[in-house]
């Protein structure tokens, strides 16, 4: 099986989680007596707390000498405290061990990209494969858990993400290989470690990029918080509903897989503003209700404000990074688009729908155009690659 394939099924092991848990734990914590804000005070902790969690796991992940070893170790670990969310009861306790298991699972997930790059780099194939396979995981997943929620009761999802967690574990050291940490073989020690976040924080292209690509990916907050009520206000049915959310997750899949050339020969710094074009378009024109006919072609544009602003930073955290500090460039992106800025966006995103309903998308354009001039400023510092 090629390692592009093998590279493909990690992913998979860890997006079969997170397309349960992030959709349907609400479910569970309501069903077990939460109020809403308790819910939305545990799903929004791990975003908020990533940003110094996941820094921190990974400057101790660096100092392994292989890159799988860590991941194995935080694999297991999410799925042991998904599994005590299930044994424990309160509030606080649920509230300690989300926080725990999703930041052990999502810190596998750049950890993973690093080692994907350099070996797509290495072996010449196309790093959106193993990526589109593992969202095409997360989307299975999602449904499957919907299917199955029909006919039984919420318990399972724990069981579920329990045994994902502890499958990504097991997954990670059978199919990763034992790349070394750092290429020369060599183990610094944590002062060092430390050294290279530090170098991070002062390199301005790097703060750049990563603030200009994770003000693009905090768009999505209000589309991911609020579409579907507000799609339902509009009339459209459930089905309608899914399949509108499914052409985006195709549309993403599709840019990974087969856009291949067409990215390399744009370069990383015009397709973060691509990007951030296309989110500027895309939520303009949610903001105004568009019809159903024109709901399919701007879903469509998903393609290009997420996957392709993805595809981009990581291009550009890879090339304003030293070598050494490249795990903790990555985590650091990861939990600044994917953590603070996401995190804080869906906290506003609540009192902009209570207050303006569709229009609060706009927001969402704003941070675009501070994104998109991010990224247009970092192009004009250097050439486009």
């Amino acid at each position: 099986m090629s390692r592009a394939i093998l590279l493909g099924l990690f992913y998979c092991s860890i997006f079969i989680g997170t397309g349960v848990s992030l959709p349907y734990m609400p479910v569970w914590f309501k069903a077990h007596g939460l109020s809403g804000a308790q819910i939305g005070l545990i799903l929004s902790a791990p975003m908020l707390a990533r940003l110094v969690i996941t820094p921190l796991l990974a400057v101790w992940a660096d100092g392994f000498a292989i890159r799988r070893t860590p991941m194995i170790l935080f694999g297991l670990a999410s799925g042991l405290c998904y599994g005590l969310i299930g044994l424990v009861s309160g509030f606080g306790w649920w509230l300690v061990f989300w926080l725990l298991a999703s930041s052990f699972l999502s810190t596998n997930v750049p950890l993973a990209d690093v080692l994907t790059l350099r070996r797509a780099r290495r072996e010449g194939f196309n790093y959106g494969l193993p990526r589109g396979i593992g969202s095409i995981a997360f989307v299975l997943a999602n449904i499957g858990m919907g299917a199955v929620l029909a006919r039984t009761g919420p318990e399972i999802i724990i069981v579920w993400i329990c045994g994902a967690g502890l499958l990504c574990g097991v997954a990670a050291r059978v199919l990763l290989p034992p790349d070394p940490v750092h290429e020369g073989g060599e183990r610094p020690g944590r002062r060092d470690r430390w050294r290279g976040v530090g170098e991070l924080l002062r390199n301005r292209p790097f703060l750049l990029a990563v603030i200009s690509s994770s003000l693009i990916q905090a768009t999505h907050a209000f589309y991911y918080a609020f579409s579907t009520l507000l799609w339902k206000a509009q009339g459209l049915s459930a089905t309608m509903i899914g399949l509108l959310w499914a052409v985006g997750v195709a549309a993403e899949i599709g840019f990974m897989w087969f856009l291949e050339p067409w990215r390399k020969r744009v370069g990383a710094e015009a397709l973060v503003m691509i990007g951030g074009l296309a989110a500027l378009v895309r939520w303009t024109a949610f903001a105004f209700s568009p019809p159903l006919w024109l709901l399919f072609p701007l879903q469509t544009l998903h393609a290009l404000s997420f996957a392709a602003v993805f595809m981009g930073s990581l291009q550009l955290i890879e090339r304003n990074a030293p070598p050494h500090a490249a795990s903790a460039a990555q985590t650091i992106s990861s939990a600044m688009s994917g953590g603070l800025f996401i995190g804080l966006a869906t906290l506003a995103s609540g009192p902009l729908f209570d207050a303006v309903g569709a229009r609060g998308y706009l927001g969402m354009s704003l941070l675009a155009l501070l994104g998109l001039l991010g990224a247009w400023r970092l192009s004009r510092a250097r050439p486009v690659s």
